[in-house]
């Protein structure tokens, strides 16, 4: 089985490709919602209270005052990626070893993917990359989206230039949905994942 591990920076094309992925039968792994389903869950929040007590309620994290409390304390946020990423790391096991049984592949979708080693796990690294006045551009018409926003997550992301250098393959998006979609046809065939012409 091939792990491809799908990474790229915020509004560079990485949601649509892992729906594309979909759309071909490969089973994708999605960090982000792992993430949010754990932050939502009895098990997240008992995970959390050490670190964040005052963002624990009722069984769940209250992702807004996690965010307050991140931004008030640079060193929380290594504590709890610290845990949050071993158990993202679990059940993201626990997918592959699930999937091994009826896919030739799987894509994992780690936003973080070399920020957090986790290039290591995958045999394939796939960014999707786009020039940087389009990224801002597409990810500012986010709902919510600011520039300082922006800015903050940025600055938690590797540079495209150092993810581009990282990576096994490359896939640049600047033009339609239907280019994408095409590269990464082209992408499958390469890895002998897709066979039409």
């Amino acid at each position: 089985m091939i792990r491809i591990g799908l990474t790229g920076s915020i509004a560079m094309g990485k949601s649509e490709a892992a729906r594309y992925f979909a759309s071909q039968g490969l089973p994708v792994f999605d960090a982000d919602a792992e993430v949010h389903k754990l932050y939502d869950s009895p098990e997240g929040a008992a995970l959390l209270q050490p670190y964040a007590p005052e963002a624990t309620k009722e069984g769940r994290v209250d992702r807004k005052v996690l965010t307050t409390l991140i931004m008030a304390d640079n060193d929380l946020l290594k504590k709890l990626e610290g845990v949050v990423h071993a158990e993202i790391r679990t059940r993201r096991a626990a997918f592959i070893e699930k999937a091994k049984a009826h896919h030739p592949a799987v894509i994992l979708d780690i936003p973080l993917l070399f920020e957090t080693g986790g290039e290591k796990d995958v045999d394939v690294s796939l960014v999707i990359s786009s020039k940087p006045e389009l990224q801002r551009e597409r990810a500012l018409a986010r709902p919510g989206m600011t520039q300082e926003r922006l800015d903050m997550i940025l600055s938690r992301q590797l540079a495209d230039s150092e993810k581009r250098r990282c990576a096994t393959y490359v896939i640049d998006n600047n033009s339609t949905v239907q280019e994408l979609q095409n590269r990464l046809g082209e992408f499958l065939r390469t890895l002998g994942l897709k066979s039409d012409a």
